[in-house]
């Protein structure tokens, strides 16, 4: 997650990212590798939370989910039959402080962050204490492969796993050609490449893409317009409405038009009438169920958003299987352990997983009669792989009406070989 989308209860999560890199005083990949148990005993969770600034809207509903998924877990008979502890917040500090805090409150396991440009500061941290950090937000493709000795995780898609998404939409309508048009930067340029891969797979032809600076679309709108394609696949953010006009005015619109996450958003009367009308977009993840939303509100009655509510849940319980599965709460077992209770697997090609167990209390039963269990929690199956990524990405379609506003109209799923 990078900039903020303004969602209610029953809307669906919107993630557009920044890509980052960093290093690790850690070796090794903790993911694949045995630990012997050194825990004391208490598992301790702990959250990383956005300190200020257009996503510290997020925080409620990642510590409402929190709160929910330590209070099922510890219904169920808690870690080793004694209580989980969640540790206290403190968003006002910057991600490196937050970070520091909880080692000093000794975290075995850290929730967190929710923008994808502060995963390398608490990754950094985090690792050389050799404590696990599994983020419900961050999404930017670049954190694929980031450094982290095996201790970083993350419950939300990389945003190239809808490129597959986008590619069926178009072929969905029936086209058989399509061009990317794409805002430049790391967002842009890696999620049109990933469309376009999608697209040359499934037989579509890909025409001549184009890429624009924020408010200069109009020229690359007018390019993609010369080589006619069926339709066309807008990968944007913040410049998306200034390119969505520009199509527009070069002859593209309706329901030609299909959006990736980023360029999610109502524009009403910010577009012209019907320019969008037929038009569809992608949002990550899926709705979160009534009954998933009711017990958050039993948490949070205040609470006005989901926003990776589901995924915050999920990484909370998954950490306590691992720790289950480990018999052991220390950072180190748990990073050992996540990928095997996720159903997922490090070797490309290994055998299907195991029938999917819903919950912790479910899950702790499998575990009792044998090592393999497979959590699918509130945010669909997870299944990492040996990048701490899930291997499996739900995502809500959403259709343009002619009033330029979206409503949800189905899901699709995307996956790629654990």
């Amino acid at each position: 997650m990078h900039r903020p989308a303004a969602r209610t209860v029953l809307a669906a999560s919107l993630a557009a990212v920044l890509g980052t890199t960093a290093c690790s005083g850690t070796g090794g990949n903790a993911r694949v590798e045995s630990a012997e148990a050194s825990g004391d005993g208490v598992l301790r969770v702990g959250l990383v939370l956005d300190n200020t600034g257009n996503n510290a809207f997020l925080n409620a509903p990642q510590l409402a989910a929190a709160k929910l998924a330590v209070q099922d877990i510890n219904a169920a008979g808690g870690h080793k039959g004694r209580p989980v502890e969640l540790l206290p917040a403190h968003p006002e500090q910057d991600t490196a402080g937050q970070a520091h805090a909880l080692l000093a409150a000794k975290a075995d396991v850290v929730i967190g962050p929710t923008d994808s440009s502060h995963a390398a500061a608490a990754v950094d941290i985090l690792s050389r204490a050799r404590t696990p950090l599994i983020s419900p937000a961050n999404t930017a493709a670049g954190l694929t492969g980031l450094a982290s000795g095996g201790y970083y995780f993350r419950t939300a898609a990389s945003d190239v796993a809808q490129g597959p998404v986008l590619a069926k939409l178009a072929k969905d309508t029936g086209a058989a050609s399509i061009s990317v048009l794409y805002q430049e930067g790391s967002y842009g340029k890696d999620l049109q490449a990933a469309v376009t891969e999608a697209a040359k797979q499934s037989g579509l032809s890909v025409l001549p893409g184009a890429g624009f600076k924020t408010g200069d679309a109009a020229a690359a709108a007018g390019s993609i317009a010369k080589a006619k394609p069926d339709a066309v696949v807008l990968v944007a953010r913040e410049g998306a409405q200034g390119a969505l006009a520009e199509l527009h005015n070069a002859g593209l619109s309706g329901s030609r038009i299909i959006m990736s996450d980023g360029a999610f958003a109502r524009y009403g009367s910010g577009l012209g009438a019907k320019v969008l009308e037929g038009a569809r977009a992608v949002v990550p993840g899926q709705l979160p169920s009534a009954a998933f939303q009711a017990k958050l509100l039993t948490v949070d009655p205040s609470l006005n958003d989901v926003s990776y509510a589901a995924e915050t849940y999920d990484a909370v319980t998954l950490a306590a299987l691992a720790a289950a599965r480990a018999q052991d709460d220390a950072g180190r077992s748990i990073a050992a352990n996540l990928i095997a209770v996720s159903g997922g697997t490090a070797a490309p090609g290994a055998g299907a997983a195991t029938a999917p167990c819903l919950t912790y209390k479910a899950c702790l039963g499998g575990l009792a009669a044998g090592p393999d269990i497979n959590y699918d929690g509130e945010s669909g199956p997870i299944a990492f792989d040996a990048n701490g990524d899930i291997t499996t990405a739900s995502f809500s379609v959403f259709t343009y009406g002619p009033d330029n506003n979206p409503t949800p109209t189905g899901r699709e799923t995307a996956g790629h070989p654990g």
